[in-house]
């Protein structure tokens, strides 16, 4: 890709991340809606679930092979196709007759979407090839996270109130139409040089896992024992055959030898571990304001305003902190914050009262905010360049995993305590456990975090960097 002026750099950092708002501000406002879709649909806890595990199911299994096509035919080809079906998505499930169908139109809206976020990613990492400069525009890319997280809440419940929960998905439409012209006329084509080919077992490996333990997960409170050890069963026999199939293809969807760096393999269960405790953070803020405080979906929106808030306000300063002094500083920060927010929570109700509340929110805010630059600015430095899409699908899929887990398992724990009765009468001491379960997520990032910055760790990334530069030149000197 030819050398762009500062100002083009600045118009395509723009470009991608519009279409990592309409994902993101997507999810956000889609967990204020839920309980006005509850309703409507008729539609139980789980149905519930997989309103959102549907997408970020599909989005996982389907970033690596998005970010792999990218290479291959072109990564602006990619990215337009998905801002079409994702848009064209939206507006399917916006006239969603039923649940199954809002839950199929959501499925559409992930192919979409997992041709958008990787993909930008990969031109984000192409276009900005100074390392400093690079950390500053994924500092902004997070920031966007911040601007869905805060606009996400109050957009959707003013629309839930106003117009109805069928209206969310309007407001991808301007965006994505937006995104579509503007990367027409100034997003320059690029791909990698020598691009991996398609790895059709490992893809059908990766759905299978996910999918059936996703399944297992969500399905384990209302199913029987024999049902979810079958897809528990078919979960395992998948993750196996993947770890043995995968490392025998000469271009593999999942490269393992990227898990050889520390700080990548650190930055994956880092990823996994920050956006469950989101995703399961989310769904219990949202059941718990609305279905046992009994606020609106706008007023809901504004209680999460500190969470957001503090969530934009860090993300700018975690990527120029990660660009000036690395990666360790601001996992820590985002490690103690986050953990901080789940005990408060899990340990002293923190939900019971206002000022606990919106200090549990504000925790929380300040830890996602300063996780994000230093998952994307680890999982593709040191990479080689021509790998950057894979890279970058690799940390994308972490974090849709990890939001897919959050929601199944918090989902199920919740369930379980809850029972038959009402929410607003077990609502807390069922979701204690729920807690505890995200206050030892952000101790994973902490742990995993200060594990996986230091010299040694550096050292394992330097290692592994030079043996995948090392592998592309003898394999473009054999083509040669």
């Amino acid at each position: 890709m030819p050398e762009l002026s500062h100002r083009r750099r600045q118009l395509v950092l723009a470009i991608c991340c519009m279409s990592l708002l309409i994902v993101s501000l997507d999810n956000t406002v889609l967990n204020v809606a839920l309980p006005s879709m509850q309703k409507d649909l008729h539609a139980d806890l789980a149905g519930m679930q997989w309103t959102i595990d549907a997408y970020t199911l599909v989005l996982a299994s389907l970033l690596m092979l998005a970010g792999s096509a990218a290479d291959r035919i072109g990564r602006r080809k990619v990215f337009l196709a998905g801002l079409v079906v994702f848009t064209a998505g939206s507006v399917l499930c916006s006239l969603a007759p039923n649940l199954e169908s809002l839950v199929a139109f959501r499925m559409i809206q992930a192919v979409g979407g997992s041709m958008l976020n990787p993909v930008a990613m990969s031109i984000i990492t192409n276009t900005f090839t100074d390392p400093r400069e690079r950390a500053r525009a994924i500092g902004v890319w997070g920031a966007v996270v911040g601007i869905s997280m805060a606009a996400g809440p109050l957009i959707g419940g003013l629309l839930v109130d106003s117009v109805g929960w069928r209206s969310i998905f309007w407001i991808n439409l301007p965006v994505g139409l937006a995104a579509l012209l503007l990367t027409l006329r100034y997003v320059p084509e690029s791909r990698a040089p020598k691009a991996r080919r398609p790895d059709p077992v490992g893809q059908f490996l990766v759905i299978a896992l996910l999918g059936s333990l996703t399944y297992a997960i969500i399905e384990a409170p209302s199913s029987g024992a024999g049902q979810i050890l079958v897809f528990g069963g078919i979960a395992l026999a998948a993750l196996v055959a993947l770890l043995w199939y995968e490392p025998r293809r000469d271009e593999p969807l999942i490269e393992l030898g990227f898990f050889r760096s520390v700080p990548f393999s650190g930055a994956t269960v880092v990823a996994v571990s920050a956006f469950a405790a989101l995703g399961g953070f989310l769904f219990l803020s949202t059941l718990y304001l609305q279905n046992v405080r009994g606020l609106s979906a706008l007023h809901a929106g504004l209680w999460m305003l500190p969470m957001a808030a503090m969530t934009f306000v860090c993300a700018p300063l975690s990527g120029r902190l990660v660009g000036s002094r690395g990666p360790r500083l601001s996992l820590l920060v985002a490690g103690t914050a986050m953990t901080v927010s789940g005990v408060l929570f899990a340990a002293f109700e923190a939900e019971t009262t206002n000022v606990t509340l919106v200090i549990g929110y504000v925790f929380f805010g300040l830890g996602f905010g300063f996780v994000n630059a230093p998952i994307t600015n680890t999982a593709v430095s040191g990479m080689p360049r021509a790998q950057a899409g894979v890279a970058a699908a690799v940390a994308s899929t972490s974090r849709q995993i990890g939001g897919t887990l959050g929601v199944a398992v918090i989902g199920a724990v919740l369930a379980s305590g809850v029972g038959s009765s009402s929410y607003r009468d077990t609502f807390v001491s069922a979701a204690r456990p729920a807690w505890w379960i995200i206050a030892a997520c952000g101790l994973a990032v902490l742990v995993v975090g200060a594990l996986s910055s230091g010299r040694w760790a550096r050292r394992t990334a330097e290692r592994t960097a030079e043996r995948l530069s090392s592998t592309e030149v003898k394999e473009s000197v054999g083509v040669m």
